[in-house]
């Protein structure tokens, strides 16, 4: 297990370029099974969870070349489907919750997807209902071995129709999606999710010769085709690292440009910054964060507390909810952050009243935050992060610290955000990464 030890209280000065998204890179890696002929795909990111799913791919017979930094080559000529029935499968394919996309191309193309129980962030039941249900829709059958935790799909054909899914879940409208392409007929799927995400994919698919309609809608409309073809796709930048970065800035009192942010896939992230008194200037398609030594949380027109929450696209993205908690912390005046979707995400902020934080943990999911207006800095200490999301509002906390932090278990953080270490010190950061340090 390995640890950051971080010097907190500077200052930080210069230009970072986000990543590529790793919500989207899961989805992008999966479709790559679709298709027998070659998809080669841009700007994607080095870290955890994403390496851990092409070495996935590799392991099932998918041909993978590097072609430079960020970018690689997929073949699925030769799948190895018998693959699916090993104890290497088993464990591979539990480390990482976006291990159950490979399902729906498999489905789709085969006629079926083996799955244990994939892993992931410990941050409350994640059901996979919509996944499954969905199959079940376009004709497949399901099974599911409670004694080993085992999800089974087969179907002879699939049959496209008209669902309306319980939930607007990225992930299983990303499966479902997937699945549908191939599916004789026409498939309506409505309440989708229409993230940047799916967008992306759904771009993606069209290219490779599927037909899909209702992009940026939930309500998506898919008219099933015999083969898909190979492509080139390029991942969009990391809305969640952008988001990171903001509040990073903001917490640490330093001007910092984020580089080719695109922008108009930003969302709400910018305005719902703007409500905590953070000043976002946009030039061309980069952002600049200029110093702030005080910033000041809005009101409601009628005066009532700033309530910040997460709900599905265009809504805010509940990834970047322990991020603004953080940054609340040192901002003038109250709020109230309530996460709704995981019921575990916000049992972080002990960690943050450890370091002297105002915060009052209403519930699971809600938690008002007095801010400190930067008249008390927080104090260092030492944690153990839990969470992907959680580890970077935690480094965030112990940068604008004064003195040493040690952070534990950074390997969550390694998930999700790509040599995170190295490129905030070249803009002023001190963090100092400690292997095995028990």
């Amino acid at each position: 297990m390995s640890s950051f030890e971080v010097i907190g209280g500077n200052r930080l000065n210069g230009e970072i370029i986000p990543q590529g998204a790793k919500n989207e890179a899961l989805q992008i890696l999966c479709a790559t099974l679709l298709t027998p002929d070659e998809v080669i795909i841009h700007n994607i990111p080095d870290i955890i969870d994403v390496n851990r799913l092409i070495e996935l791919l590799k392991s099932l017979g998918v041909q993978i070349n590097k072609l430079g930094e960020g970018s690689y080559s997929f073949k699925a000529e030769d799948i190895n489907l018998e693959y699916l029935k090993t104890d290497d499968f088993r464990e591979k394919s539990t480390s990482l919750r976006g291990s159950i996309m490979i399902i729906g191309p498999l489905l789709t193309r085969f006629g079926k997807g083996y799955m244990p129980r994939p892993g992931g962030d410990k941050i409350g039941r994640r059901r996979l209902d919509t996944h499954f249900i969905g199959f079940e829709k376009l004709g497949a059958r399901f099974e599911y071995n409670d004694r080993d935790s085992f999800y089974k799909v087969e179907a002879k054909s699939l049959k496209g129709t008209y669902m309306l899914l319980d939930e607007a879940s990225v992930t299983g409208t990303a499966n479902i999606i997937m699945t549908a392409v191939k599916a004789k007929g026409k498939t309506s799927i409505y309440n989708a999710a229409c993230e940047p995400y799916i967008q992306q994919l759904c771009k993606m698919l069209n290219r490779m010769g599927a037909k899909i309609s209702g992009i940026s809608s939930n309500l998506i409309t898919i008219e099933g085709v015999n083969e898909l073809g190979g492509c080139e796709h390029r991942i969009l930048p990391d809305m969640i690292e952008i988001g990171s970065f903001i509040g990073l800035a903001a917490m640490t009192g330093s001007s910092i440009k984020i580089k080719d942010v695109s922008f108009q896939d930003l969302g709400i992230i910018p305005d719902q910054f703007a409500r905590l008194g953070i000043e976002i200037i946009k030039e061309n398609d980069d952002i600049y964060i200029p110093r702030h030594d005080h910033y000041q949380i809005e009101t409601f027109i009628d005066g009532s507390i700033m309530t910040i929450a997460d709900a599905p696209w265009p809504g805010l993205t509940p990834d970047l909810l322990s991020v603004f908690l953080v940054v609340a912390t040192q901002a003038k005046g109250s709020i109230l952050i309530h996460q709704k979707m995981f019921e575990s995400r916000l049992f972080f902020v002990d960690k943050l009243i450890d370091m002297g934080a105002q915060i009052i943990l209403c519930d699971p999911h809600r938690a008002t935050i007095v801010g400190l207006d930067n008249y008390y800095k927080l104090k260092p200490t030492v944690m153990t992060t839990p969470d992907i999301r959680a580890g970077v509002a935690l480094l965030i906390a112990a940068l604008s610290a004064d003195g040493k932090s040690i952070i534990h278990n950074i390997d969550q953080i390694d998930r999700g955000y790509q040599n995170i270490d190295l490129r905030l010190n070249k803009i002023g950061a001190k963090i100092k990464r400690i292997e095995n340090p028990y």
